[in-house]
């Protein structure tokens, strides 16, 4: 029997984007639907298996979880890359990992921080909320046209975003530590310092890869630098932001509002204090699933899972 645990399936769709009757006789799938919080929760919920699917980042395969995993012979991990399983160890202790088709969500991500922009320059959540109480035109929304927005990170998702918002008539304004002048005309974008994007900005939205250096890169410092009436969008990773910082502006009404699809913790605990704060736009980290996404992920593990099983490996990291 080849036990194979799919992680992180929070919205019980996994079965239904895949033919799982297709993988060899002897495979036993299980579904895990809730965030394995822990190492040393999935450590115990993992033990017995002998495959790992991962969806993205959502749970983390470090050497430490790598190791109290006895059975583990294959992981796999959704999209091209992942940088939060320790790939390196893994196949050090023969772990064969492998990836799948779907690792560009350019698209998704970008329409997702669009959506959060708009949302809260028309106020269109807010409103939503009032209609269904019996309510009618309680907010005064702005146009995004005019505006500045503020690009941390020029490159494919945040170029992406600053031509859709160029289209908007909005003015598009750039930083990051590797940008150039050159490099920001080329994209049509005026180049700044991080200190006049945050001051100028009407809109700032992050498009950064977590690292080393980008780790608390927006901190309390360039958040008080932001206008009173200007929205922080992130649909990067939460850890870029200093979180308390950004909450600390949001309770005190010192900035207009967050858009945001990523968290320091995730899934966001229900208690946390962001999901309480009105100028909060919030959304459950949508910004790489789609229905077309899922499809290539979930095709993909089960042809993986079937060609291992036959000898075959294919997709392997490299």
């Amino acid at each position: 029997m080849t036990k194979i645990a799919i992680l992180d399936d929070y919205q019980n769709v996994a079965r239904h984007y895949a033919n799982w009757a297709d993988l060899p006789p002897g495979a036993q799938v299980t579904m895990f639907h809730e965030n394995l919080a822990t190492t040393d929760i999935a450590a115990e919920k993992l033990a017995g298996f002998d495959v790992v699917v991962l969806m993205r980042e959502r749970m983390p395969m470090p050497k430490a979880l790598i190791d109290r995993l006895p059975n583990l012979k294959l992981v796999i991990t959704t999209g091209g890359s992942n940088r939060s399983l320790d790939k390196d160890h893994a196949k050090s202790k023969g772990i064969v990992c492998c990836f799948t088709r779907g690792g560009d969500s350019t698209a998704t991500t970008v329409e997702t921080a669009l959506a959060l922009l708009l949302g809260h320059g028309r106020g269109l959540v807010h409103e939503d909320r009032m209609m269904r109480e019996g309510k009618w035109q309680t907010t005064i929304p702005t146009t995004v046209a005019g505006k500045t927005l503020g690009v941390v990170g020029l490159g494919r998702l945040g170029a992406r975003m600053a031509r859709i918002c160029k289209a908007l008539d909005m003015k598009v304004i750039a930083w990051s530590t590797n940008l150039t002048p050159e490099k920001a005309a080329a994209q049509g974008v005026d180049y700044v310092s991080k200190e006049e994007l945050f001051s100028r900005s009407d809109y700032v939205s992050v498009h950064l890869v977590l690292g080393e250096r980008s780790r608390g890169l927006i901190g309390a410092a360039d958040i008080a630098r932001m206008k009173k009436t200007a929205v922080l969008i992130n649909t990067s990773r939460g850890p870029i932001i200093d979180e308390q910082a950004m909450l600390a502006a949001l309770r005190e009404k010192r900035i207009g509002g967050a858009g945001l699809d990523v968290y320091d913790i995730e899934p966001l605990p229900a208690d946390h204090e962001l999901r309480r704060l009105d100028n909060a736009l919030l959304s459950p980290h949508l910004g790489y699933v789609s229905d077309a996404t899922y499809h290539e992920y979930f095709e993909d593990i089960v042809d993986n899972i079937g060609k291992w099983m036959a000898g075959t490996p294919v997709r392997v990291m490299a």
